[in-house]
């Protein structure tokens, strides 16, 4: 595999082909569309310069964009692990949702299980997590670990794969 490889169509077959094969990537999406999905040979590891990392880029990234790294544990072959989200400040929740939805469809077609997550952001509620299909999983004193099951049933694509 090469070093970093993009896939901007999710609906080739040879493209998505790619997906399913790597456990890591990237997906970026701009104005709530899907832009492209880098496809990495490393996972991320959420470090704490991390945090650092995301707000200089939230900062001094331009327009409406969003990245959300995932990984796919060697461990665990059928979860997916959301480690990492990042946004330019001016992101809407159409283009975070976007995000969402591609990610959706990177479960669908890897047939995952679950795509698991540990909120570390406060704002974001427990309300709005089951709103989306996010269930509390595995309660811990300092982390709210979520995760939302498919066991081979998908939700439809919508926003920016309504046309995959």
């Amino acid at each position: 595999m090469p070093w970093l490889t993009t896939i901007t169509d999710l609906a080739d077959a040879e493209q998505a082909m790619r997906v399913r094969r790597s456990r890591y990537g990237v997906i970026e999406t701009c104005a709530g569309q899907f832009t492209r999905l880098t496809l990495r040979p490393w996972p991320k590891l959420a470090l704490p310069w991390d945090v650092f990392w995301g707000e200089y880029r939230h900062r001094s990234a331009d327009g409406d964009r969003c990245w959300l790294f995932y990984n796919q544990p060697r461990g665990l072959p059928t979860f997916l692990a959301l480690k990492f989200v990042v946004s330019s400040r001016a992101a809407t929740l159409a283009t975070f949702r976007g995000a969402l939805g591609v990610l959706d469809h990177v479960a669908r077609l890897k047939q995952t299980d679950a795509i698991v997550c540990d909120a570390i952001n406060w704002r974001i509620s427990d309300r709005l997590m089951s709103r989306w299909g996010w269930q509390p999983h595995k309660p811990q004193r300092w982390h709210r670990n979520y995760i939302k099951r498919f066991y081979g049933t998908f939700p439809a694509s919508a926003g920016p794969l309504s046309g995959v």
